[in-house]
C-alpha cells in the first residue's frame, strides 16, 4: 500500500448523511484541531481512496491517515475516537476481534444512505470546520 504525504487525515463520504456527522462530532471534540478532512466526491479525496482502493463512486468505508498509515473500516473510527480528549477509553474496543468489529461497520456502512439518507450534493461545511477541509 502507498504512502500518503498528509497525516491525520480523515477521508468520508460527503453525501452520506452519517458521514457528515462522524465529521461534525470528531470537530466538535477534536479540540487540538489534529485532524483535517476530505471527502471521497473532492479531487483530493478521490486520489486518496484510490491510492488505498477504495472505490471513490461507491465508497465502502471511510479511512484516517495516522501516524503515518491509513487505517479502515473499525480501525479508522476507533484510532480517530482513541485520540480525542476523553474519548481514549475506546482503545479497549480493539480488544474485540477484527472481524466482528469489522462486520458490524460493514452492516452499518451498506445500510447507511437507507437508515441516515444522502444529501443531494456534498454536505456543506460552517467556515470555521471549512479551513480544515482538503479538496
Amino acid at each position: 500500500m502507498s504512502k500518503w504525504p498528509d497525516d491525520d487525515v480523515i477521508l468520508y463520504d460527503g453525501v452520506c448523511i452519517f458521514c457528515s456527522r462522524w465529521v461534525r462530532f470528531v470537530a466538535a471534540r477534536d479540540t487540538a484541531k489534529r485532524f483535517r478532512f476530505t471527502p471521497v466526491q473532492s479531487e483530493y479525496g478521490a486520489r486518496l481512496a484510490r491510492t488505498f482502493e477504495i472505490n471513490p463512486e461507491d465508497p465502502d468505508t471511510n479511512a484516517v491517515l495516522h501516524g503515518g498509515e491509513v487505517f479502515m473500516k473499525s480501525d479508522a473510527a476507533l484510532t480517530v475516537l482513541s485520540q480525542l480528549r476523553g474519548w481514549n477509553w475506546v482503545r479497549a474496543l480493539f480488544a474485540v476481534p477484527k472481524p466482528l468489529r469489522d462486520f458490524v461497520y460493514s452492516l452499518v456502512a451498506h445500510n447507511r444512505y437507507r437508515i441516515f439518507g444522502k444529501y443531494d450534493a456534498c454536505f456543506v461545511l460552517d467556515a470555521e470546520l471549512r479551513a480544515r477541509v482538503l479538496e
